[in-house]
């Protein structure tokens, strides 16, 4: 499937590893994943020499072209909002994940749309194990 990953940037990077662990989790599961970058440390320098016009359009691109959404939502980010709710209004289902104990936006954790579903998680391997949950079945390949 292809997958867009969407994690925090400028909200904070934290939970970086966690980022990287499901990346890792949905590539070696065969997934495409056009965002796997954004997991990698140096994604910072790597996406300030791109214009934020130029960065909306390929990011709007990608989650057009994207089967599903999931994104990582323990870090506060204006963007990772952005993308659930527009791929949302696309109809594509979005996996929220979140670190128990943190507090997640009560735009998220309160939206009744059947396509979002939000899960806490305590380790990368529950995140992973949550993940292959949500795409079973999703696939159009399956």
């Amino acid at each position: 499937m292809n997958i867009y990953f969407a994690c925090s940037l400028t909200g904070g990077r934290e939970v970086e590893s966690v980022y990287q662990a499901i990346v890792q989790a949905l590539t070696e599961d065969g997934h495409s994943v056009p965002t796997a970058h954004l997991a990698e440390s140096d994604v910072m320098a790597r996406e300030a020499i791109i214009s934020p016009r130029d960065v909306y359009a390929r990011d709007v691109a990608w989650i057009r072209n994207c089967e599903a959404l999931i994104a990582e939502v323990s870090v506060p980010s204006h963007g990772v909002g952005y993308e659930i709710g527009f791929a949302l209004g696309l109809g594509k289902p979005v996996l929220a994940l979140f670190q128990e104990g943190r507090k997640v936006s009560k735009m998220i954790s309160g939206n009744p749309d059947p396509k979002l579903s939000v899960k806490g998680y305590r380790s990368t391997g529950e995140a992973a194990r949550l993940i292959r949950a949500f795409l079973k079945g999703k696939s159009t390949h399956e």
